[in-house]
C-alpha cells in the first residue's frame, strides 16, 4: 500500500495562514478550490472591487477591447494590455506596450513573474494573484 499522505512544514503552514486579511470568506473558498495549473485573480481595488478572473489557459489577454479575456472597461486600460502567460504550474504577465504599463508590487514592468500574493496593476485596476494552494503544496514538498 503506497502512503499519499503530503505534510508540510510549519513555515508553509505559516505561508497559508497569511492570506491577505482582505480575503473573504467566498474567496478563500474559491482560491482552496483552485485545481492544479490555475490561479485567481481578485480585483482589489479600481471600478470592479472584488471581481474574481480565473486563470486556466496559458494566454489569458486583458484589456479594454470587448474580446479581450479579462475586460477592464476604464480608459486608464489599453485595448491589448497585458497578457497572462502559464507555463505548467508557473504565471507570468506581460505588458503589450500599453500607454500606462502594468505594474508588479509597485514596480514598473515589460514581463514579471508572479508569485502567489502578488499585486499587479493595471490601469486603476490593482489585482491580487493567487496560485493555486495544489501548486503551492507541492512547491513547498520539492523544496524540503
Amino acid at each position: 500500500m503506497t502512503d499519499s499522505t503530503m505534510t508540510f512544514g510549519h513555515e508553509f503552514a505559516a505561508q497559508l495562514a497569511q492570506l491577505d486579511g482582505d480575503v473573504s470568506v467566498e474567496e478563500q473558498a474559491a482560491i482552496a478550490a483552485l485545481p492544479s495549473g490555475s490561479a485567481l485573480l481578485v480585483v482589489r481595488r479600481g471600478p470592479n472591487t472584488g471581481a474574481r478572473f480565473l486563470l486556466d489557459a496559458d494566454v489569458t489577454s486583458v484589456g479594454r477591447h470587448p474580446n479581450a479575456d479579462i475586460f477592464l472597461d476604464d480608459v486608464t486600460v489599453s485595448r491589448r494590455h497585458a497578457e497572462f502567460l502559464r507555463t505548467g504550474t508557473r504565471f507570468g504577465v506581460k505588458d503589450l506596450g500599453s500607454l500606462n504599463g502594468t505594474y508588479f508590487d509597485g514596480n514598473r514592468i515589460d514581463t514579471a513573474q508572479l508569485s502567489d500574493g502578488a499585486e499587479v496593476q493595471v490601469g486603476k485596476f490593482r489585482l491580487t494573484f493567487y496560485a493555486s494552494r495544489l501548486d503551492l503544496a507541492h512547491a513547498a514538498a520539492a523544496s524540503d
